[in-house]
């Protein structure tokens, strides 16, 4: 054993990584075995190999490196993958139990520590501190659950924020007074205040517009992932200027750039990924490094202080997150998962705690002593496990629930959601794809379908190999953003009947493909194809036309045609287009006749509560007109129309092409054909023809004739 000694602690630099990558590669193996949840594995194992256990590893600057990027980062995804609009709707729930999860915990941690400890007022207030805020350790477990945008835990998350800010402001007036033997001033709290509102205003300004400019500029996915933390680190740095936590810093910098990196998004996948592989395990495993259960042994004394932190600070949160539950009338499942989240204690603590220490009230007497530190450590070990149990029994139990919820709900839908991408131009492709992903329900997980028609000429095998080449490169963007994607390369001889044969074939449900971009190809509105293709199937076609980035969007306006709720796709678009703006986390503007928005209204609010909906009276079509003088380069407009002889079908929409093309050059763009039944108008017959013409003989002429009068009209005024 001896021999073995003397090469501990592992001091190089690619051993400790190694090392480092087998518990994190075996942590969740093992834990898996025993049903017990992964995060604890990680703890443990910086137990056991930390100085205090093996010592194998030492706590060097490496775990103090990865483990502040760790713990930052937990904080950043919990702000980036936050519901907002359901943060805003629910801002005073998150208000109370924010009040509350800091101001029980505090108050019973305070009585305890002057009655059963024996702690000074100014070392209570600091050990109160540590027990009313908490480290969001429990996160990743409901992020692997899908519960991220659940209603307890944007709650649980909100209210997380708000107790740590009101502890750290309440750390700096109790180290002020116990430092300098007076509390903080008027001044002290008035520069405190200009600089964090000056901080957060700066970053309120100077962020969105920044992420705006560098998503649109550069697309390369990389520079993205780089740009995205870079960000976070300069918002966690700037807000330790101010006099606070960076961890704050970092949560902030989450909540403002959330709805430019939608949730299924490529960029999304990366930072979670790199997160969860890397940064958090290394902070968890710090954490584990830092406890030395050999203290419990250590007499009453410690063991005493341990159960009455670990003790009296648990049931101060279990009480806040019940009480809340009940004043807020929501589920005791939902209780749990608030206690879960909010339970476990780390880093500040830690941070807390050795503040305490610095702090000399007297020759060679510091306002907290070793057996608090002890103590705080323990404590840690045993918040994070009864945080990590708690929170994964209650998030499998509210997986389940809201999976048979779903299922109950599938079933009397039918839902028959696959969708079918044709792809002709590189510039488009990804965008599509970009579309159809955030459209599609995750929940389902049926995967995508991405199509390249060639003509079967002389050029079919230059042509193959050019949409092969197009096709891998969108099977790479879909495997980054975890979305299943099938792909095929078809021969025809007409690509409208090509693309329709294939729908057919793999019994899709929906087609979402470009307006055409290349001038040359076609003069016409449509493009070659795309009119055979919607007329000659009653299944729902999306036409997009994106000249900008997807989450640099920030409205989509959609012009509903009267009598459209009449239609069988009238909830099928509606649910698409909820499902984006939600993704991307901007408004969506429904402009229509009343009948049909109170329908929307019904719908959106009930299926997608979360989502920012506004609805606007617009009598008459014409409208559609000045809707472009209100809408923005950065916002979308969606047509809702329909095919020739349907219920909602008028006149007006022949116009449409003409229209679009003249007050909606250049801006971002999307039509919608929606389902609609009929006599299967995608059975190809002499006498029920696919193809009709985008202008009729009668306008052609029409046309001419008002040249003709507008030359005459000039040439009569001349004289």
């Amino acid at each position: 054993m001896s021999l073995l000694t003397q090469y501990f602690p592992i001091t190089n630099p690619t051993m400790v990584f190694f090392i480092v990558l087998v518990v994190i590669l075996f942590a969740p193996i093992v834990m898996g075995k025993l049903r017990i949840p992964h995060i604890i594995g990680m703890v443990l194992a910086g137990v056991v190999l930390g100085k205090y256990g093996l010592g194998i590893l030492e706590r060097d600057s490496s775990f103090e490196l990865f483990g502040r990027v760790g713990l930052l980062y937990i904080m950043f995804l919990a702000g980036i993958e936050m519901d907002m609009e359901g943060l805003r709707k629910r801002a005073r729930q998150v208000g109370l139990f924010g009040l509350l999860t800091f101001a029980v915990p505090f108050l019973l941690m305070y009585v305890a520590s002057r009655l059963l400890l024996g702690y000074s007022h100014m070392a209570s207030v600091l050990l109160s501190c540590i027990m009313s805020t908490n480290t969001l350790i429990a996160y990743p477990i409901v992020a692997r659950y899908g519960l991220k945008r659940h209603y307890a835990t944007t709650l649980s998350v909100g209210a997380s924020m708000l107790s740590l800010l009101i502890t750290l402001v309440v750390v700096a007036a109790a180290t002020g007074a116990a430092g300098g033997g007076e509390a903080p001033g008027v001044l002290f709290w008035l520069v405190f205040v200009i600089k964090f509102i000056g901080y957060c205003a700066l970053l309120l300004y100077m962020l969105p517009r920044l992420t705006r400019w560098f998503l649109r500029r550069y697309s390369d996915s990389v520079m993205q992932f780089i740009f995205v933390l870079s960000m976070m680190f300069l918002s966690a740095a700037l807000c330790e200027l101010v006099g606070l936590e960076g961890i704050f810093g970092a949560f902030f910098s989450g909540l403002i750039m959330n709805r430019y990196v939608p949730p299924l998004s490529p960029l999304m996948n990366r930072i979670e990924f790199i997160g969860n592989a890397l940064f958090i395990p290394y902070f968890l495993i710090g954490v584990g490094m830092l406890i030395n259960l050999r203290l419990l042994f250590g007499g009453a004394d410690i063991i005493s202080t341990v159960a009455c932190i670990v003790i009296v600070g648990t049931l101060g949160k279990a009480l806040a997150a019940y009480i809340s539950c009940v004043v807020l009338r929501q589920t005791w499942l939902s209780g749990h998962l608030m206690f879960g989240l909010t339970s476990a204690h780390a880093a500040a603590g830690i941070a807390i705690v050795m503040i305490g220490m610095r702090l000399e009230v007297s020759p060679g007497h510091y306002l907290l002593g070793d057996d608090t530190l002890n103590g705080v450590v323990v404590m840690i070990l045993f918040t994070c496990i009864i945080s990590t149990m708690v929170t994964d029994s209650a998030a499998r139990a509210t997986a389940l629930l809201d999976k048979e919820n779903e299922n109950i709900d599938n079933s009397k839908r039918g839902d028959d959601e696959k969708i079918l991408i044709p792809v002709k131009y590189p510039e488009t492709a990804g965008t599509l794809l970009a579309l159809a992903s955030m459209m599609r329900n995750p929940e389902l997980n049926r995967g995508l379908i991405a199509l390249n028609v060639v003509y079967d000429d002389e050029d079919t095998e230059r042509n193959q190999h050019r949409g092969q080449l197009l096709l891998e490169n969108m099977v790479a963007q879909a495997s980054a953003a975890d979305v299943r994607l099938q792909t095929q390369v078809r021969l025809a001889t007409n690509i409208g009947n090509g693309i329709k044969h294939a729908f057919k074939e793999y019994d899709c449900s929906e087609i979402i493909f470009g307006v055409h971009i290349h001038p040359n190809s076609s003069r016409v509105f449509w493009g070659e194809f795309a009119q055979s293709v919607f007329n000659g199937l009653s299944s729902q076609i999306i036409i997009a036309r994106c000249t900008q980035p997807l989450s640099t969007l920030r409205a989509i306006r959609v012009a509903v045609p009267s009598r459209a709720e009449f239609e069988p796709g009238f909830y099928r678009w509606i649910e698409r287009l909820s499902r984006l703006s939600g993704s991307i986390g901007c408004r969506l503007v429904f402009n229509g006749r009343s009948d049909s928005l109170v329908l929307i209204k019904k719908y959106v609010a009930t299926r997608h509560a979360s989502v920012r909906a506004e609805y606007r009276d617009m009598p008459h079509w014409n409208g559609l007109i000045e809707l472009a003088k209100s809408t923005n380069p950065d916002e979308m407009l969606v047509v809702v129309t329909a095919r020739q002889g349907t219920v909602s079908y008028k006149s007006a929409l022949d116009r449409l092409p003409e229209e679009l093309t003249e007050y909606y050059h250049g801006t971002n763009l999307m039509i919608v054909f929606p389902d609609q039944h009929g006599p299967a108008p995608d059975t190809l017959t002499f006498a029920t023809t696919s193809h009709r013409e985008q202008r009729s003989a009668y306008q052609e002429i029409l046309t001419a004739l008002r040249k003709v009068s507008g030359k005459f009209k000039k040439k009569n005024d001349a004289h």
